[in-house]
């Protein structure tokens, strides 16, 4: 459902932010759906899970391991009866996802911007005016951006969203209504990708890996 939504609320920001040089700036539109389908999925699993898979902690893990394995999946969990987290252990939570998504959104936009360039590449071969027109995306400084983007904004935004939002207001609130309590839940997760694409463009021309074409 999360990937689904992006990427119509991935396009639809993307328009709302560019406008009339939507059509110009099509490159980075391309790129930036490929990157949000692939973090949408990951910002699901790991600071926003339903259920916790995690594997077992090796026996031969060492003390910063075992903290951050200790920690809870989001900062805002409820505790299940018989368990508490402590202060740290919620910002533990926090910095662990934030690594963890700083990688993975470098790692989306490594995919993203190098499919985009491949295509951009091609049909300058094909359509020899477009070759003046366009340039590549700056992969490095745009995988590392969206990487540092994912690790504050994304992670805290899905974090608050799962912790605070859903598991300590709307299902405590809907828990007899489930059909409400889901369909909430949708219009919050779709508004907050909206939101979140929205910052994204803003930030990546605020830092220059995306500049406005005339």
């Amino acid at each position: 459902m999360e990937c689904g939504v992006g990427i119509f609320t991935k396009t639809a920001a993307e328009f709302e932010r560019r406008r009339e040089k939507f059509t110009k700036e099509l490159d980075f539109v391309f790129a930036d759906v490929v990157m949000a389908i692939i973090a949408d999925f990951m910002l699901v699993w790991l600071p926003a899970p339903t259920v916790s898979l995690r594997p077992p902690l090796a026996i031969s893990a060492g003390p910063l391991a075992k903290f951050f394995y200790s920690c809870p999946d989001n900062a805002f969990q409820v505790a299940l009866a018989g368990t508490s987290y402590s202060f740290l252990q919620r910002i533990g939570a926090i910095v662990r996802n934030g690594a963890k998504l700083f990688a993975v959104g470098t790692g989306a936009s490594l995919v993203g911007t190098g499919i985009t360039n491949a295509l951009i590449n091609a049909r300058k071969v094909i359509d020899k005016t477009f070759a003046g027109e366009a340039e590549d995306v700056p992969i490095l400084s745009t995988s590392v951006a969206y990487g540092v983007y994912m690790a504050v904004s994304s992670n805290l935004r899905y974090q608050v969203l799962a912790g605070v939002i859903e598991q300590r207001i709307l299902e405590p609130w809907l828990h007899q209504h489930k059909i409400i309590l889901s369909a909430i839940c949708f219009a919050v997760r779709t508004g907050n990708t909206f939101l979140g694409s929205l910052m994204w463009v803003d930030y990546a021309r605020w830092i220059g890996i995306q500049k406005i074409r005339d």
